[in-house]
């Protein structure tokens, strides 16, 4: 099994996924495409988190450039062994492997409370309100309630959506973080997968 391809297929898959969270985040600052909730600072508390941004976005794109380049580090020969340069490569990819779980599930945790709280919204008795937070999630399983909220228009559907996104998108990225954190282990015990002509180069 070569350690360093599999790293380096984790690592392009986490930059697309960071990217999309990212996109996700962003959207959710806009209800229906409009600007004046967010100006007028009618979102929900945890849209200012910037799970989507940060957690599942900025700290994936360094674990992911990481695992994308260890094949690039010419590090072999080190320590009077040929490969060892290699192992320890991958080992500190197991460093970078842990700011990725922590930024991702950074990014689940808050998306799933903010889909257990649902949104801000002007309800029916004209006033602003988590109309949702007391019912613990279960407002998801009944979309007939859904109505109650009057403004932002099919704020609960944009909500449900694009937290629903970030929730899956950062539990993706978790797995593939913890995934190379094992990848990472196997390749610094067992040695980088090199090719003869490597080796040789090496």
């Amino acid at each position: 099994m070569c350690y360093g391809k599999c790293a380096r297929c984790i690592g392009h898959a986490l930059v697309w996924l960071a990217i999309l969270c990212i996109v996700a985040n962003i959207l959710l600052y806009f209800p229906n495409g409009e600007t004046k909730y967010a100006s007028d600072n009618h979102l929900s508390w945890l849209v200012w988190f910037f799970s989507g941004i940060v957690g599942g976005g900025l700290l994936i794109f360094l674990p992911a450039f990481v695992f994308i380049g260890l094949e690039q580090g010419d590090c072999c020969g080190c320590c009077g062994h040929e490969n060892c340069g290699k192992r320890c490569v991958m080992f500190s990819s197991v460093l970078a492997a842990l700011i990725g779980i922590a930024g991702s599930g950074y990014c689940v945790i808050v998306a799933a409370l903010g889909l257990v709280e649902g949104p801000l919204c002007l309800d029916i008795s004209n006033q602003w309100n988590y109309t949702f937070a007391s019912t613990e999630g279960q407002y998801l399983l009944d979309t007939s309630t859904w109505s109650q909220c009057i403004e932002p228009r099919h704020v609960v559907e944009w909500n449900v959506s694009l937290f629903s996104i970030l929730l899956a998108l950062g539990g993706i990225e978790f797995i593939l973080c913890l995934i190379q954190v094992i990848n990472g282990v196997l390749g610094g015990i067992c040695g980088y997968c090199c090719t003869h002509h490597q080796q040789y180069d090496c």
